[in-house]
């Protein structure tokens, strides 16, 4: 079996691989709902989803902070790694031990394309096209429900001291731009910029300011200390696992959505 990565990294396997782990959060959880439980050998301290797999699965460090030896140890067919969360540095390490395939989501045909590969991958062909399905019969709907909601313009907060927000190129901007929010910080050069607060209004006035619950724990003293810049934006805590996490999580996604809408 020969089949290419994300990256364009071609592979080559003799038989299905059976020892997997998984360094991205989002993309074990992908691996559990395609019934994979029992293959899934080794996964990071941030795989929350399904938490029982915390209780019965090797932790082997963060998504960039990597306990290689762990990792060998568990003797896996395949370590699945992503571009944004897992460095090239550790990629490259992580390849002297066995395959390491990488995924790249920017869009939301990316991630069709990452639950495609995973069926191919790990003889799960049915499960894939199951998920596939439902993620694009809700992706339809909500397209439907957004069609005729005004475009408002917004701020997605990752991190504080520094600020550091979404830009362009990311999954998060695809969401965003999904749900009708015009993200002023796409002409920034870096995919995840700093910015100033106090230039806020001056880079595009938002109608909205986000603030994610993940990476960084966002709490009322930040809203307010960001409310001191803008003018009219409204501030709203956003659950960062929808707008960040792809895989089969974005078949939740689309409800929360409906959700955020109503109450916005």
């Amino acid at each position: 079996m020969q089949l290419a990565d994300q990256l364009g990294t071609q592979h080559t396997f003799k038989k299905t691989p059976l020892r997997i782990v998984s360094l991205v959060p989002s993309q074990t959880e992908l691996l559990y709902d395609l019934g994979l439980e029992e293959h899934i050998v080794g996964i990071t301290k941030f795989c929350m989803h399904p938490f029982h797999l915390k209780a019965l699965k090797t932790i082997v460090g963060g998504t960039k902070t990597i306990k290689f030896d762990k990792i060998k140890a568990l003797q896996p067919d395949i370590i699945i790694c992503n571009k944004e969360e897992n460095t090239k540095e550790i990629v490259e390490e992580l390849s002297q031990i066995c395959p390491v395939w990488v995924t790249d989501i920017l869009t939301i045909e990316d991630n069709l394309q990452m639950i495609h590969d995973f069926g191919q991958l790990f003889n799960k062909r049915t499960e894939s096209r199951k998920w596939i399905d439902k993620i694009n019969f809700a992706y339809q709907d909500f397209q439907q429900f957004i069609k005729d909601k005004p475009v408002k313009k917004a701020a997605y907060f990752i991190w504080a001291n520094p600020h550091m927000v979404a830009g362009n190129d990311t999954f998060i901007n695809e969401l965003l731009q999904l749900n009708h929010f015009e993200n002023i910080y796409t002409s920034k050069e870096e995919r995840y910029p700093e910015v100033e607060l106090k230039k806020i209004r001056l880079e595009g006035d938002p109608d909205y300011v986000f603030l994610s619950s993940e990476p960084f724990p966002f709490k009322d003293e930040h809203a307010f200390e960001i409310g001191r810049f803008t003018h009219h934006a409204k501030t709203v805590f956003v659950d960062g696992e929808m707008f960040s996490w792809y895989g089969s999580r974005l078949l939740k996604a689309f409800d929360y959505f409906k959700l955020l809408h109503s109450k916005i």
